[in-house]
């Protein structure tokens, strides 16, 4: 987890704190939103990532976390998490591209594939 913090906070110029907070939050939305079996596997192909998701279950939910998430939910839920903790869209974009490079690498190009296409307009940012 710590190689996949690093990249993440060096791709989006952020503190590895932030890095760690914000790439929790994608597990978490990928293990709520995403096919369970294909998700449950390359959380367990990535040490860390099921106590990233975990703990990031609760995030985000202020006011911006909540209304877009009741708007929205998917996508608009996650980056209202993201924004939430002071990212921007230019990060959110550099640190998507980051953990899902990171992602095909430990767990191949197949299971994210399967990932991505079942969760709709989550290719965009990746």
């Amino acid at each position: 987890m710590e190689e996949l913090i690093q990249r993440v906070a060096t791709a989006a110029g952020i503190t590895p704190d932030k890095a760690e907070t914000a790439i929790g939050m994608i597990f978490a939305f990928l293990k709520k939103d995403g096919p369970a079996a294909e998700v449950d596997a390359l959380l367990a192909d990535l040490p860390g990532a099921q106590q990233a998701a975990a703990a990031a279950g609760g995030q985000g939910d202020g006011l911006l976390g909540g209304l877009m998430g009741a708007i929205g939910g998917g996508l608009m839920g996650l980056a209202g998490q993201l924004t939430s903790i002071g990212l921007g869209m230019s990060e959110m974009q550099a640190i998507g591209k980051e953990v899902f490079a990171f992602a095909r690498e430990k767990a191949g190009d197949e299971r994210i594939g399967q990932i991505v296409s079942a969760i709709p307009g989550l290719s965009q940012f990746i």
